[in-house]
């Protein structure tokens, strides 16, 4: 990134810290100003992000251990190139005083090693993690244009349902897929799925196949992602016109709920560190999880098991208007119904205590084949889907079998707890 320097001192010394500032890896220094009030007029105009001032008489001041001041001045309006200059800027001048005190020393009659360990008692050994080279591409283009790619599906998807709506062609619309509202979205959605999936997987392989961005677990799983986030969003996008039935409103909710999404998703700013309301406020967006897979599978190369609670988000998130559309329906909801997150925590906290890994994945992989197996059957026997009765049935032995289970667990933990005390 683009720097200035203004060495009013002029020597040896200087010249070679300027040299090896300008070989940081964030650092290119463009131009000497002869004056502070030059660098800073080339700062505003933002021809530079920042500069680095040496007074005159640095070296001399130095040399006689009469502690020179050197100073850098970054702009912070762009605050990760601030960020970064400012780090490389600070760097250079703990170097630099550390170089000047050596040099101080070996004129005094220490040897290499004395000056090093008196300079430096303790030695760093750094190793920086999944992106040793410190790129800042593979920091930001990971989840920068999945983000974008999922704003485009929710403006996409808003408007393509909300202009029906609009141009008043939504009974056309329906009478084309034969009055199923389904069948009208599947033919809307679907082209519009496969596009966007051939998007992410271009990206995906220019990423980790051309520019070979660290994708530790392998391609595939981040292709599954990608199609995750796809149908995510699609399913955002319907509970978003579905909510707010009005292009114009439709487009506002997509195009907050996006851009949101690069704040909340925890790319700039760690969502551990964010207000606990805010924490839990971030699971509200399919880019946060969609984030969180990329660390677990490309970064650290966890099986996917590991990331399973994101997944199963992910799902919710593509089943978040049939959900809506269900409630309108108004199906009858159970007491039992409302417990059922309470006893999927207590089912995942308890089978791990008890066998040591969690049963809960498992069990979901298991209620949606009998979802989709119960889904099936209807249509052959009944010659059609009716939803209300369907959810009503399916509720219904999610009730019975999660308190089954957590049943079980109880027992089996007490039972634990029981031959340990003995």
């Amino acid at each position: 990134m683009p720097a200035g320097v203004v060495d009013l001192d002029n020597t040896a010394t200087t010249r070679s810290i300027i040299r090896n500032l300008d070989a940081f890896q964030q650092t290119k220094i463009i131009a000497h100003y002869p004056s502070f009030a030059d660098a800073r007029k080339a700062m505003q105009q933002g021809k530079i992000y920042a500069f680095y001032y040496i007074p005159k008489g640095t070296t001399e001041k130095a040399l006689a251990s009469r502690q020179p001041k050197v100073s850098f001045y970054t702009n912070y309006s762009y605050l990760v190139a601030g960020s970064l200059l400012y780090k490389d800027q600070r760097t250079m001048s703990e170097l630099a005083g550390g170089a000047i005190g050596r040099a101080t020393l070996y004129a005094k009659g220490a040897t290499e090693d004395q000056a090093m360990a008196f300079l430096q008692p303790i030695v760093i050994d750094s190793h920086v993690l999944n992106n040793p080279w410190l790129n800042y591409s593979v920091y930001l283009s990971n989840t920068i244009i999945p983000g974008i790619l999922m704003l485009l599906i929710f403006m996409i998807t808003v408007y393509s349902i909300g202009v029906e709506i609009k141009d008043r062609t939504a009974r056309e619309w329906l009478r084309t897929g034969n009055g199923s509202i389904w069948i009208s979205l599947a033919g809307k959605l679907l082209p519009h799925t496969a596009v966007f999936f051939l998007m992410g997987i271009l990206y995906n392989t220019y990423l980790y196949g051309f520019l070979h961005f660290p994708c530790n677990s392998g391609i595939l799983p981040m292709l599954l992602a990608t199609l995750c986030l796809v149908l995510a969003s699609q399913g955002m996008g319907i509970l978003m016109i579905g909510t707010l039935p009005t292009l114009r409103l439709g487009l506002s909710f997509a195009s907050l709920w996006g851009v949101l999404s690069f704040s909340m998703c925890g790319l700039s700013f760690p969502a551990m560190a964010m207000h606990p309301v805010l924490q839990g406020l971030a699971n509200l967006f399919p880019l946060r999880h969609y984030f969180l897979i990329y660390a677990d599978q490309a970064l650290n190369g966890y099986p996917m098991i590991y990331s399973w609670m994101n997944y199963v988000a992910l799902l919710v998130f593509m089943m978040l208007y049939l959900i809506k559309f269900a409630l309108g329906k108004k199906i009858k909801i159970r007491l039992a119904d409302f417990l059922l997150p309470f006893l999927f925590f207590s089912i995942h906290s308890l089978s791990v205590n008890v066998f040591g890994i969690s049963i809960l994945p498992f069990v979901i992989f298991a209620f949606s084949a009998y979802g989709f197996l119960e889904i099936v059957i209807m249509a052959f026997y009944e010659g059609k889907f009716m939803i209300d009765k369907f959810f009503d049935r399916y509720l219904y032995i999610w009730d019975l079998i999660s308190i089954f289970l957590y049943a079980l667990l109880v027992v089996l933990q007490l039972s634990k707890i029981i031959n340990t005390v003995i």
